[in-house]
């Protein structure tokens, strides 16, 4: 990616948009299984609020210890993890993440403009933040404090920083790479990866000065990120050839941990065990840190996409987009998208939800009492409250055995 300026969004064609992961306009499309609701989800949200207009502390959603279901979306018999609510959002909803406090539900619009910020639970619409004259973003983090966020924004191979309670843009730095998308905190939070997919290479930037300090080349199109715990290596994930690379951060030396030949996405790990999805294979593969073993954890549903850990390292969480439709990446496929939720030693299934219309983002609270999806292209948030781990894995796995059958439109 170095030696591109700015990609215009143009750029983002079918060839493109299949490797890249872009999405053009979303079609308009049927309600998913189970779904008593219109498809556009919520009434129609509140007019964004300008990332420049600071919001008074006092009109943020207080906290909400214990969330009940919802009786007005019917769940399939079986399923243990039980919806909430559904809610409208912006266009090609990319990614979700709770806050650290779990009260806001922040969604990066690879379609839209930036970031929109919704409450969490009622999925009313707080805030929009707008990052510069392009829109669309990829990823955003937290501090653990949660007072910070760090949002991805690939066409113009930037990294924005923003403030969590006014919701304003203090700063932006150029990554000097091409189609930045993954970020990653390192443990101290003093550092910021940023994988970026067409240089194949990962930005270092040094938080304090708010500097690139290096840029790592690595596996091709790299995506997933994950720092050890002791900050010494970064795990990349490559998608190009479903490669899991480990760098060594001081000698810029890198191992080769695992080639599927297939599509290597996304990175989670609890400091002692690594997983990463395959979009290629269906597959999530685990690695033992301390002895850089891998074996394939489990095989998933159709593109698996994001996963997520339980705060206690004991559920795998992992969105499936479904089969592509065969004219196109970007338009509703022949499958709905699914969450396929795993026991995190074993790869024993636990419980499935069917989705919408290619399910992507995907994140579970910090307290781990709720799971929040994403529908790409219905531009649509899906909220469900999960039962404890014991619920879980007594629960005969939930949905799993019934649930394909009902993955075909």
């Amino acid at each position: 990616m170095r030696g591109l300026s700015a990609i215009p969004a143009v750029l983002c064609t079918a060839a493109v948009l299949t490797a890249a992961g872009c999405s053009g306009p979303a079609a308009p499309a049927a309600s998913a299984p189970g779904s008593t609701a219109p498809s556009s989800g919520s009434p129609t949200s509140p007019a964004p609020v300008s990332a420049s207009t600071p919001t008074p502390t006092a009109t943020r959603p207080s906290p909400t210890p214990t969330v009940p279901p919802s009786t007005r979306f019917k769940d399939p018999s079986g399923q243990l993890v039980r919806s909430v609510n559904r809610y409208a959002t912006g266009r090609a909803p990319k990614q979700v993440a709770f806050t650290p406090d779990g009260k806001e539900l922040w969604v990066t619009l690879l379609g839209g403009d930036g970031v929109a910020v919704h409450n969490a639970v009622s999925g009313a619409k707080l805030a929009g933040i707008r990052l510069g004259r392009h829109g669309g973003a990829v990823e955003v983090i937290f501090t653990r404090d949660g007072t910070t966020a760090y949002v991805s924004q690939m066409e113009t191979h930037t990294v924005w920083q923003v403030d969590v309670a006014t919701r304003r843009v203090r700063r932006s730095v150029d990554v000097k790479g091409a189609w930045t998308k993954v970020l990653s905190l390192s443990p101290d939070e003093r550092t910021l990866y940023a994988a970026n997919w067409i240089s194949h290479d990962v930005s270092v930037i040094d938080l304090p000065s708010w500097r690139v300090q290096k840029v790592i080349p690595t596996v091709h199109t790299p995506r997933g990120l994950y720092p050890s715990p002791d900050g010494r290596s970064l795990y990349v994930a490559g998608y190009d050839n479903g490669e899991l690379a480990r760098i060594d951060l001081r000698s810029g030396k890198q191992k080769l941990l695992l080639r599927t030949g297939g599509a290597m996405r996304h990175l989670v790990g609890d400091g002692r065990r690594l997983y990463a999805s395959d979009m290629g294979t269906a597959s999530v593969y685990v690695v033992d840190l301390a002895s850089a073993k891998v074996r394939r954890l489990a095989r998933v549903d159709d593109h698996p996409n994001t996963i997520d850990l339980s705060p206690d390292g004991r559920v795998l969480y992992v969105s499936c987009r479904g089969r592509n439709n065969p004219k196109s990446y970007y338009i509703p496929g022949p499958e709905w998208g699914s969450v396929v939720v795993l026991d995190a030693r074993t790869g024993r299934p636990l419980d499935a939800i069917v989705a919408g219309n290619q399910t992507t983002g995907l994140d579970v609270s910090d307290d781990g009492g709720l799971l929040a999806i994403s529908d790409f292209l219905d531009n649509r948030i899906r909220l469900y409250t999960v039962p404890p781990y014991e619920g879980l894995a007594g629960g005969n796995g939930g949905f799993w055995s019934g649930h394909r059958a009902v993955l075909t439109k």
